[in-house]
């Protein structure tokens, strides 16, 4: 890993899932952070971790990952929603955040990074 790594925080209630993004990031050179688990944690993480980067299950065991979404935006660090409901699974406010479908597709994962990476 090198020490310039983007640190990414992964928020994904299902632990298979979790360990496959995982996998994708760790694939593209990413240091992970996480996972959060519930959205408790997702809003812990988003206040305290030192983080570059987020992807945000939308669908947390019932709750949303809206509350970490605010809190990031506050920080001013960028996330990426990832949810199997598209644009309409993200509340509208929240809408210019990019949006990855379930499965991930790593080719789109990679470039919503690389955009992150250019700005």
């Amino acid at each position: 890993m090198r020490p310039d790594a983007l640190r990414v925080l992964v928020v994904e209630d299902e632990l298979f899932v979790a360990m496959l993004v995982e996998d994708l990031l760790g694939d593209l050179g990413c240091a992970i952070v996480g996972p959060a688990m519930t959205a408790a944690e997702a809003v812990l993480a988003a206040r305290t971790e030192h983080i570059d980067f987020a992807l945000l299950d939308v669908n947390l065991d019932g709750e949303t990952s809206f509350d970490a979404a605010e809190i990031l935006r506050a920080r001013g660090v960028p996330f990426a929603f990832v949810t199997g409901y598209g644009e309409q699974g993200v509340r509208v406010d929240l809408r210019d955040a990019p949006i990855l479908s379930k499965p991930i597709d790593p080719r789109h994962l990679a470039k919503v990074l690389g955009d992150f990476e250019r700005h």
